[in-house]
């Protein structure tokens, strides 16, 4: 029952991050690609749509986390909360794309000298388009390691990679202003977003790719557990040989423990049990435990 609640808050944030998400970066949206379309600006224009991704990087989370709350079945039985990982590493697929797209159409303008003339209507949008997608990523970081959910921490990158773009921007507008002449600002910003772009898309990858593969439990971890063993049967155990399988929703430890080569099996499978029950109430953790002979 502890189990299902908490993978129904999972839910209910997934889906509550994603909404706002949708709303705020489509109004943005539609400001941000009015304002490039008046002035001509590429950078505009790209932060424009690298906002439009964010909206369609959020809708992913709302069927992500109806799939990932799927109760284990007989062909998953560790669960489907793998399926924030999948919708994750499309995140990252889909901001590369854009970084690339832009990239290529910076250069081109670069090599094209074609220049822009940014006004004080582009100058006010993109200073609000920071504080709203900074308070939004902010918002969506809090709600990722709350519920230690990768995909809403993905997506709050997502938000961050767009603040960050557009202080940028911003930077290059107050430039253009006090240095009249510089025909290349707005091709040399657009590059900037796109490389900016193509980081969120390799920090969201690693993670996503780390967690696949399989991660080294943190020193932190280890020595929390060890203490909270050691309260119960002291410090003759020596713990070794931790592995963690994460399941996102759902998560396996594996270990070792040295006991008396003259304790009964059933000394020891009580020994091991009472360690599991400590690892499921104080970590929310399934553990299976390996005996060594001392």
């Amino acid at each position: 029952m502890k189990e299902n609640r908490k993978t129904r808050s999972r839910e209910q944030a997934q889906i509550h991050a994603g909404i706002l998400s949708i709303l705020v970066n489509t109004i943005l949206f539609g400001i941000k690609l009015w304002v490039g379309l008046v002035t001509g600006s590429i950078a505009l224009m790209a932060d424009a749509w690298h906002t439009m991704s964010d909206s369609l990087t959020s809708v992913m989370m709302i069927p992500a986390a109806k799939l990932a709350a799927k109760k284990p079945d007989k062909r998953h039985p560790f669960g489907h909360g793998r399926w924030e990982l999948i919708a994750s590493m499309l995140m990252a697929f889909v901001l590369g794309a854009i970084a690339l797209e832009f990239l290529t159409g910076s250069i081109g303008r670069f090599r094209d000298r074609e220049s822009v003339v940014f006004g004080t209507l582009a100058l006010v949008i993109t200073i609000i388009s920071i504080i709203l997608k900074e308070a939004l990523a902010q918002y969506e970081f809090y709600l990722g390691r709350e519920y230690k959910n990768p995909i809403i921490t993905a997506d709050a990158w997502h938000s961050r990679t767009d603040s960050i773009s557009s202080i940028a921007i911003l930077l290059g507008i107050i430039i253009t202003k006090i240095w009249s002449g510089l025909w290349w600002m707005d091709s040399v910003l657009g590059i900037i977003c796109a490389l900016v772009i193509f980081y969120a898309a390799f920090e969201i990858l690693r993670e996503v790719v780390t967690k696949i593969l399989g991660e080294e439990p943190k020193q932190e971890f280890k020595e929390e557990l060890i203490d909270e063993i050691r309260k119960v049967y002291g410090d003759d155990l020596c713990l070794h040989h931790f592995h963690i399988h994460n399941y996102i929703t759902h998560k396996e430890l594996t270990f070792h423990i040295r006991l008396n080569k003259d304790m009964t099996i059933e000394e020891s499978h009580r020994i091991a049990t009472g360690i599991e029950r400590i690892i499921e109430n104080e970590f929310n953790m399934s553990a299976t435990i390996h005996i060594d002979p001392s």
